[in-house]
């Protein structure tokens, strides 16, 4: 490997599955402005993650559907009076 490349700031940092709530801890060089109180007392680092392979359909084997039609039916609901003064 070359030398002089690699980031020598490492510290333990704690990842959340926000879909699911799973964490694990493990050494990163990620910024974060967020912390979180662990098991042991600590408090560490956090990183908010989408998804990881505890939720990952690839790994679960479980698709999860994603409701993007009723997001879009709420909004045009919700905006309907507006909508139809721009008309």
């Amino acid at each position: 490997m070359k030398e002089g490349i690699h980031p020598k700031n490492y510290r333990l940092v704690v990842f959340k599955d926000m879909s699911n709530g799973y964490t694990f801890m493990t050494r990163s060089t990620a910024p974060s402005k967020e912390t979180i109180k662990m098991d042991d007392g600590k408090e560490y680092p956090l990183i908010k993650l989408e998804i990881t392979s505890t939720s990952h359909p690839f790994y679960t084997g479980k698709m999860k559907l994603v409701d993007t039609a009723g997001r879009v039916d709420k909004y045009m609901n919700r905006y309907k009076k507006h909508l139809e003064k721009k008309k």
